[in-house]
C-alpha cells in the first residue's frame, strides 16, 4: 500500500472515533432559531464540507493545450523547404 492510502485510513479511523465519542447534544444557534443538535452530526457535516472544499481547492485545472483554432494556417504551411528537409 502506498503511503498516501494508508494516511487516508488512518484519517478516516481517527474521525470516526472522534464523532462517535461525541454524540450528546448541544445547543446550536441558527440565524433565526437555537436547535438541539448531535455534536456528531454538526462534526460530521462540518468535516465533509472540509474535504469536499478541501478536494475542489486541490484538484488540478483544466489547462487548454492549444489555443489554434481553424482559421490559422497550418504549422506545416509556414516551414521553409530546408526546415522541412531537417524535421524529415
Amino acid at each position: 500500500m502506498r503511503g498516501k492510502t494508508i494516511f487516508i485510513i488512518l484519517l478516516t479511523a481517527v474521525v470516526t472515533v472522534f464523532l462517535v465519542s461525541n454524540t450528546d447534544e448541544v445547543e446550536f444557534n441558527f440565524i433565526f432559531t437555537t436547535k438541539y443538535i448531535s455534536k456528531l452530526v454538526v462534526i460530521g457535516v462540518c468535516t465533509f464540507i472540509g474535504f469536499v472544499l478541501g478536494y475542489w481547492a486541490g484538484k488540478p485545472r483544466t489547462v487548454v493545450s492549444t489555443y489554434d483554432d481553424h482559421t490559422t494556417p497550418n504549422a506545416d504551411d509556414s516551414l521553409s523547404e530546408e526546415d522541412r528537409n531537417y524535421i524529415s
